[in-house]
């Protein structure tokens, strides 16, 4: 076998071969095996008759298309190796040349294979790294989590309920005297002024015992989710079945103790801000990155074809479909509730999925470029670095990888140091990060601006 590739543009090539003769003669000879059951010749039993017969009778043409399908795939593959190509899609039948017993066969296939790609800059790219600072609000959050942990509930006795306790009831709700869908549940949970449940329901329960049943009178908000009841007013039937109220510890050298390894509050609070703080850094290398291997993703140019971002389409279903069904919830009822179908969902993948593959061309023709090679060693820190991530040991970890994981890990490994040479070459300047303004805040300001424009004028 001989074979010749032409390219005809950036992403697709024309590779045209050369069969000799006995090949293509064993080749139909293995297309008459397969299909002479198939074929009905008078005066014989299927998959009797003789190949001289079956062609004199069909013509030699009727085991063309199974004998290109026997000598097919393996000179292409042999083709694709010799001339170092990178298919992406299914090779197309592009021309038969010639072909027929005692000839040699030639034809062409035509094929997209990984594009080009034309780097812009790479080096130099300028970026800005937001610091973020750490808040007190930020910090007293954080600790407010250590402090659910040892929070204790006491049940409520000999006392009505109270803002802040968390209620086991049973209710029934009724439009004009008829129950609707969703409005009668057994053994709720409900704290009272969490503002879960409708306007009016929490706050007439206050006051409430235990065991205590009443009618609350109240009315769906006009945006109310359910159509049928928006701006209706309804009458739940409630019963206190129990009650309890939170307990929570004291932010003092014994809570430190119970929550950290740290003896004295002092230094529980340092070790919550240096956490933070450390994870505002990181999450500002993170964006930087991010950044910069935009930038230079989009300085690039590249022609990818529709199969690769068809490919990558998928992939990013199949996380969906895995991330989904982690919250019990099946892609079918997904797209169904969303009022979507599965080729919207795929078209609204479309873009982010191009510029992932490209991202993708871009880092690896750096790495091409810049000729970066990755060691045993790199490899190494890139499993560490993963089991890590997923709470494993590493040694544990790493037996666990079979040859393909181990060799994307690998790549991941050269993908990380292309992007460690972006950043180190990129021109970064720091700005500490502005704090967000809530709408509070904000309507605030404003009036704090109006009455002085106001008191300007009167003046």
């Amino acid at each position: 076998m001989s074979s010749t590739v032409e390219k005809l543009s950036s992403n697709q090539v024309k590779i045209s071969f050369v069969i000799p003769a006995e090949d293509f003669d064993k080749a139909m000879q293995q297309a008459y095996l397969k299909e002479r059951g198939k074929i009905s010749i008078p005066g014989f039993r299927k998959g009797k008759a003789p190949r001289k017969v079956i062609e004199n009778y069909y013509g030699e043409g009727v085991f063309y298309d199974e004998a290109l399908n026997v000598i097919f795939p393996e000179n292409f593959e042999a083709a694709v190796k010799e001339n170092n190509l990178q298919p992406v899609d299914t090779a197309e039948m592009d021309n038969v040349e010639q072909i027929g017993a005692g000839q040699d066969l030639k034809f062409s296939v035509k094929v997209f294979v990984k594009p080009e790609v034309t780097l812009g800059d790479y080096k130099g790219v300028k970026a800005v790294k937001r610091i973020h600072k750490v808040t007190d609000e930020e910090i007293e959050h954080r600790i407010g989590h250590d402090v659910e942990k040892v929070t204790t509930r006491i049940d409520v006795e000999g006392r009505a309920l109270e803002t802040g306790d968390i209620v086991n009831l049973d209710y029934t709700g009724t439009v004009d005297g008829v129950a609707f869908e969703g409005g009668t549940a057994e053994g709720q949970t409900l704290e009272l002024g969490s503002h879960s449940f409708i306007p009016g329901f929490e706050e007439q329960m206050v006051g409430m015992n235990i065991g205590e049943e009443k009618d609350l009178n109240v009315k769906f908000p006009d945006e109310y989710h359910a159509e049928e009841l928006k701006g209706k007013d309804a009458v739940f039937h409630v019963k206190v079945n129990s009650a309890q109220y939170s307990v929570k510890p004291e932010l003092n050298d014994e809570f430190a103790a119970d929550v950290s390894d740290c003896d004295t509050f002092e230094a529980y609070r340092a070790s919550i801000v240096k956490e933070l703080e450390e994870k505002a850094a990181k999450n500002a290398d993170v964006a930087l990155e991010n950044e910069l291997v935009q930038a230079v993703t989009d300085a690039a140019d590249c022609d990818i074809p529709e199969a690769m971002i068809n490919d990558e389409i998928e992939t990013m279903i199949r996380e969906l479909k895995m991330r989904m069904a982690y919250q019990g919830i099946r892609y079918e009822d997904y797209i169904k509730y969303t009022g979507q179908t599965d080729e919207q969902v795929r078209d609204m993948y479309k873009t982010e999925a191009k510029n992932r593959v490209k991202m993708q061309l871009v880092l690896e023709a750096i790495k091409n470029a810049e000729n970066i090679e990755v060691t045993d060693e790199d490899t190494e820190k890139q499993i560490a670095e993963e089991a890590e991530r997923m709470g494993k040991p590493a040694d544990e970890f790493k037996a666990s990888l079979n040859d393909r994981q181990v060799e994307y890990l690998r790549e991941n490994a050269a993908i990380r140091k292309v992007v460690d040479l972006i950043v180190a070459n990129a021109q970064v300047t720091e700005e500490e990060e502005k704090p967000q303004i809530d709408a509070k805040e904000t309507a605030e300001a404003v009036m704090q601006a109006a009455e002085a424009i106001e008191n300007e004028d009167k003046e």
